[in-house]
């Protein structure tokens, strides 16, 4: 056998998902999700056919479609023979996918978005909260004790303090054992986390008051508290947040 009869023979076709043209497609598809979001492309009307999606982008036939692929895997359209590619109402869209999520709260002025995000995970690490006061042990506690002394050292350094405040809830969350929660919570704050408008404000009262919070939900999974854990994350996140977003009026959607 010559050596390049063996070459043919080892030769493998690449699948087609390897030759797709992925960046390209993943370009596009953030660009249509900004558009849609924004009301470029409003819900109930049609995507504009691939011609002229082609040349709006400089991009060919292959690329727009893996792009429309892509967009209804997210929930933002639907394909219809016939009637072409229909943009579907908000509710359709999947709040927990970070494109989608992210550019609707670019766009929302109110914090309706942020505000329905903290609900969901004060819930969550609530109930998580109520868990870790079960199961927590001598470890977990020696941790969320060393996390809370060191973070009333770091009040004046806002950015550091607040990688400590990640480190204790996530310490909670994993003390729970939930899983799916925490990775809910975790995919929901890593698109806010860095934003202004989730941040809010830094000064040093504020994060002397957020780890007085976290003093007392340590102190309620120390003494097996479930219930009390959970009130105590509940008020901690709710104020929280209330405080953080003050500057944009009182946050109502919260009181529930």
């Amino acid at each position: 056998m010559t050596p390049s009869q063996e070459t043919g023979l080892n030769a493998v076709a690449a699948p087609a998902w390897a030759r797709r043209p992925t960046n390209l497609a993943r370009a596009v598809t953030a660009e249509l999700v900004e558009r849609i979001v924004r009301g470029v492309h409003p819900s109930g009307t049609s995507l504009p056919p691939e011609p002229v999606l082609c040349e709006t982008f400089s991009v060919s036939r292959t690329v727009v479609r893996e792009a429309v692929k892509i967009l209804q895997e997210k929930g933002l359209v639907q394909v219809r023979q016939g009637a072409g590619t229909l943009v579907t109402p908000p509710s359709d869209w999947d709040m927990l996918d970070e494109l989608v999520l992210g550019a609707t709260i670019a766009e929302d002025d109110s914090l309706a978005v942020l505000d329905d995000l903290v609900v969901t995970r004060r819930v969550l690490e609530s109930d998580m909260a109520n868990v870790a006061a079960r199961l927590a042990d001598p470890e977990t506690l020696d941790r969320l004790r060393a996390l809370v002394e060191r973070m009333d050292e770091l009040v004046d350094d806002h950015v550091t303090y607040h990688e400590h405040d990640r480190a204790f809830h996530d310490t909670v969350m994993q003390a729970s054992g939930n899983r799916i929660a925490r990775g809910v919570v975790r995919a929901l704050e890593s698109q806010v986390i860095n934003t202004a408008r989730y941040m809010g404000r830094t000064e040093r009262s504020l994060c002397v008051a957020s780890n007085r919070g976290h003093r007392r939900i340590y102190e309620r999974i120390a003494a097996h508290d479930p219930d009390g854990a959970a009130e105590a994350m509940f008020t901690h996140i709710t104020e929280a947040w209330l405080v953080r977003r003050s500057d944009s009026g009182e946050a109502v959607r919260l009181q529930r």
